[in-house]
């Protein structure tokens, strides 16, 4: 099975949960890297690395297939 075939094959209900999860907080941690206002270097850097965990966490859940039972 080749990449394309997992990205379109259904996916578990468990992983669509942790990809909406994930989706979540790339959008909020988007929010607050593009906000107006000056924010300490911790936040600006703590809101990176949730954007990465959730771009990471969104993609790994999207490619996940059922498994045999």
């Amino acid at each position: 099975m080749n990449l394309l075939e997992r990205v379109v094959s259904p996916t578990p209900t468990f992983f669509q949960k942790l990809r909406s999860i994930g989706l979540a907080l790339a959008a909020i941690s988007a929010a607050i890297i593009a906000s107006p206002v000056a924010l300490p270097a911790i936040i600006t850097t703590i809101a990176g690395y949730l954007a990465v965990a959730g771009t990471v966490l969104s993609g790994v859940s999207q490619i996940t297939i059922p498994g045999d039972k």
